[in-house]
């Protein structure tokens, strides 16, 4: 069962909980599939500042060889060709501004790196309270070519350019 909670009840500096956080994404076959995966190595810390939300600030760090979509063909393909894993071993975010937008929402702007190539986004968190900690769920749509991760014309033609990145992020002290 999960309730709300108050930014405003929270201070200080937290880790991310790798055993109960989910890095996941979506992405759809133009032939009406989807695929679905997670990435089972990161690392991340946020800093909350309850009274002052924009002093908040958040970090995360994903090893891109970790990508997993239950097919080790397909992974390795991803690893390879989509995310270039043996040249660019890391995909990182780094906020930049946290502003509140009600209660329980928080939009996150910040730099994210894949392949070795930066650009903003902006990531709105929900701020969900659990029995035994603290939560931030979202989910973002990113456009993969802007991260240059295609791998040919061919998959260009057959995968949907965008990709759904789905965090369910648990933080602890």
């Amino acid at each position: 069962m999960t309730t709300t909670t108050r930014l405003s009840e929270l201070n200080g500096d937290y880790v991310l909980d790798a055993g109960r956080t989910r890095i996941g994404f979506v992405a759809r076959h133009r032939m009406a599939t989807r695929v679905r995966g997670r990435f089972d190595v990161f690392e991340g810390a946020v800093h909350l500042d309850g009274d002052d939300p924009g002093r908040s600030s958040a970090q995360l760090t994903i090893r891109a060889d970790s990508i997993d979509t239950g097919d080790r063909r397909r992974d390795a393909q991803l690893r390879k060709d989509f995310l270039g894993a043996p040249e660019y071993p890391i995909i990182t975010f780094v906020s930049t501004k946290v502003s509140q937008v009600d209660r329980t929402r928080f939009d996150v702007t910040g730099d994210l790196t894949i392949r070795g190539v930066t650009h903003p986004v902006t990531v709105p968190f929900d701020l969900v309270s659990t029995t035994d900690g603290v939560a931030f769920a979202a989910q973002l749509t990113i456009e993969r070519a802007r991260w240059q991760v295609n791998w040919n014309a061919l998959t260009t033609a057959l995968v949907e350019p965008t990709v759904v990145l789905d965090l369910q992020v648990f933080v602890t002290a």
